[in-house]
């Protein structure tokens, strides 16, 4: 089942994003079996960092907050709010999936 994970940062631990940057990627690395997409989520108006977002394949919510715990990024402060949702996708590449 397909699942958007969407992050919202503290910028106030701004510091620690490059600090784990080279653990984050390396993590996504190793679960690309399961992440399918990710990538941080910016400022439409002004750059400024704002957050993150995966797209997710898992049988459950239960994996995805799995995935989720063992982010580098997680235990810094700099993810202050994390949001799973599962997703129907019904339009792709110009047409309806469904």
């Amino acid at each position: 089942m397909p699942y958007v994970v969407m992050f919202e940062d503290d910028e106030a631990f701004a510091d620690q994003r490059a600090r784990h940057m080279q653990a984050h990627l390396a993590f996504l690395e190793r679960h690309a079996d399961r992440i399918h997409a990710a990538g941080p989520l910016v400022d439409a108006g002004d750059g400024t960092p704002a957050g993150g977002l995966w797209l997710v394949d898992a049988k459950d919510r239960q994996q995805v907050d799995a995935l989720v715990a063992k982010d580098p990024f997680r235990n810094t402060g700099l993810r202050r709010r994390i949001r799973v949702l599962a997703w129907k996708q019904v339009f792709a590449d110009g047409r309806r999936t469904s």
